[in-house]
């Protein structure tokens, strides 16, 4: 079998920060060609893979400002279609702009969504030559036929279990009002605790208006986009991990990779979170400010061993390759 996986170019695969759809397209790529599936990846030219690596664009858009991102997009898929005809399965996990040009596709397209921006992306899903997956139930859209749900799977080598943990409340990813960022201070103020703040400004007047002027190095720390390697120490340091969402979140790595270090989260009950947190096993959801507070009195009560278990049975890489891997012999039989 000789899958071409069509990766993003905003950042390296794999990130070497943030980037969480190069993140999952990592891990796929290097779990299939350990199972000896011939994968050929479409990426940025510094990433790193056992699997054949192709690409144009030197470097990811968002890490180099000499790279538009619209015209190296472009160009990207432009190469990866050119050669599809050399391939038994093109995997697009560039959302919607492979699309557009799926008729021009030599091989079958099946595409993961991601996420949508918005409805207004939604003509080049209708019109699009491919099948598709999504990452949660959730985040189906009626719109769309689906050919099955496979949520992502994290490196749990990277994730060792923390049974003590600690008394920190930890906030992971990117610094947007849709990420509940000033609620999880807020949240960490009234329960009397410190607020571990990790992840890149995505919304910078938001950050200097409403963040920044309550980071005071004690009771708020900001440790900036932490790297994998800091990950796990991290998470697992503390007593739970804050999630207070805004928007109808489509899967959550962070969320996951907290359970799998025995840290259970608290999260608002909005997109996956109730496909992905297991209420009084893996965490609480929550649907305020107060009842956050509120389960951050009572996380203590939460087994960690129990948590951690449940997230590793749950959400490991292999069993999202494995799963991959039956949908591509479904298609090409």
């Amino acid at each position: 079998m000789k899958v071409a996986l069509l990766g993003p170019i905003a950042w390296r695969t794999p990130p070497l920060h943030y980037g969480p759809w190069e993140l999952i397209t990592s891990l796929l790529a290097e779990g299939l060609t350990e199972r000896g599936v011939d994968v050929t990846l479409f990426a940025t030219l510094d990433s790193v893979t056992k699997a054949t690596l192709d690409g144009v664009v030197p470097t990811g858009y968002e890490e180099s400002d000499e790279i538009d991102g619209r015209v190296w997009e472009a160009i990207h898929v432009s190469h990866a279609l050119e050669r599809s005809g050399e391939f038994d399965l093109i995997h697009n996990h560039l959302d919607w702009l492979p699309l557009a040009f799926s008729a021009h596709c030599a091989a079958p397209m099946l595409t993961t969504v991601h996420g949508f921006s918005g409805a207004n992306i939604l003509p080049a899903y209708r019109r699009a030559k491919s099948l598709f997956v999504s990452i949660s139930d959730s985040d189906r859209s009626p719109d769309l036929d689906y050919l099955a749900t496979v949520h992502h799977g994290v490196d749990l080598d990277g994730l060792p279990f923390h049974p003590d943990g600690g008394d920190d409340l930890i906030l992971f990813g990117r610094i947007h009002p849709d990420k509940g960022t000033d609620l999880a201070i807020e949240i960490a103020r009234r329960a009397g605790r410190r607020l571990v703040i990790c992840g890149i400004v995505q919304d910078r007047a938001f950050f200097e208006a409403e963040v920044e002027p309550l980071i005071d190095g004690e009771r708020v720390v900001y440790l900036g986009s932490v790297g994998p390697e800091e990950r796990g120490a991290i998470l697992g340091s503390g007593a739970a991990l804050l999630h207070p969402i805004r928007f109808a979140e489509p899967f959550g790595l962070s969320v996951v990779e907290s359970m799998a270090c025995g840290t259970p989260v608290i999260a608002y009950r909005k997109g996956s979170m109730p496909e992905v947190v297991d209420e009084g096993v893996t965490g609480r959801l929550v649907d305020s400010v107060e009842g956050a507070v509120a389960a951050v009195e009572g996380i203590g009560s939460l087994d960690r061993g129990v948590c951690s278990a449940r997230a590793r049975e749950r959400f490991s890489a292999a069993r999202m390759v494995d799963e991959y891997l039956a949908i591509y012999r479904k298609i090409l039989s």
